[in-house]
């Protein structure tokens, strides 16, 4: 019988600089790369849960994997190594713990400005076309239903907020962060990744609704992308044989969570509460499932584990 997946709420791994602890990544500073550790934390409405989704991180590290290396044509990232066998010696006493949930990354100088790519209005997007027929300053056919494809992807950028709620601005807001030639080419790369991940996805029979993504330069100043791309946690993932325009889809990604903690009436501000087993489970099996529709294979088992 198949073992179930353990949980890494938090790592502690002596001998190693831990330089930060995002919402779900454990990022730890080696000198001149970093060790980003995805573990089983669980963040919706910026807020992180109490409870692990077993195997998680691991999910989100390897779709990040898969998306890095597909669309490297594209874009070059900031991916030295993610097996484990290629680390640094001093890391091998941790492989046990690193395999599968773990990127050896670049130092980026990273852009404070999360890139975000719609194809069909749904969240925030949805909210600010319902009152202003916009999105990010982005005027829009009127009349259009939630969750309709949009004419065209948009490039809709929001501010990369530290703590507390990220905010839509529009392209001049990042211009004037960045500077316009960097604004165009985040613009320009954002689209062209996210059309390529849509007709990859369409062909497997998923629509990506939208994404975000993360840009820095390194120390030569070449642009790359970052961070996590295309995975169930920064994306709108639906299932296009369920497709139906005028309300909200089902989904594939964690909107499932948003969706159950939103009946419970909570106030979306700190402490998340606790989730029931089920919804547990059925956002592991989810994020699993998308993996192995994109990927074609089964997840990699845990060292020492049989899933």
């Amino acid at each position: 019988m198949p073992t179930p997946p353990s949980s890494v709420y938090r790592t502690e791994i002596p001998g190693l600089k831990l330089q930060g602890r995002g919402k779900v990544r454990d990022v730890y500073d080696l000198g001149d790369t970093l060790l980003l550790v995805a573990t089983d934390r669980l963040s919706a409405f910026d807020c992180v849960f109490p409870d692990p989704i077993p195997g998680k991180g691991r999910v989100l590290n390897q779709i990040s994997a898969f998306w890095f290396e597909r669309t490297r044509e594209i874009v070059p990232n900031h991916v030295l190594a993610t097996d484990v066998s290629a680390f640094p010696a001093a890391l091998r006493p941790h492989d046990a713990l690193l395999a599968g949930r773990s990127t050896l990354a670049m130092k980026l100088d990273m852009i404070p400005v999360e890139c975000v790519a719609r194809g069909y209005l749904a969240g925030s997007g949805w909210k600010e076309y319902r009152e202003r027929g916009t999105i990010c300053g982005i005027g829009l056919p009127a009349g259009l239903a939630e969750s309709e494809a949009l004419p065209e992807p948009i490039f809709t950028p929001a501010t990369k907020a530290a703590s507390g709620h990220d905010e839509n601005i529009d392209f001049e807001a990042v211009a004037d962060v960045v500077g316009r030639e960097t604004a165009t080419r985040l613009r320009s790369l954002t689209l062209s990744v996210y059309r390529a991940a849509s007709t990859f996805c369409l062909e497997r029979g998923i629509l990506v609704a939208d994404t975000k993504f993360e840009f820095g330069f390194d120390r030569s100043g070449i642009l790359r992308i970052a961070d996590e791309m295309l995975t169930p946690d920064s994306s709108r993932f639906w299932p296009a044989a369920a497709y139906r325009p005028g309300g909200p889809q089902p989904s594939l990604d964690k909107q499932f969570v948003r969706d159950y903690v939103e009946s419970l009436g909570w106030d979306k501000k700190p402490p998340a509460p606790s989730l029931p087993q089920e919804i547990i489970e059925g956002l592991r099996r989810r994020y699993l499932d998308l993996f192995e529709t994109l990927t074609g294979r089964p997840l990699a088992p845990e060292p020492g584990r049989t899933c």
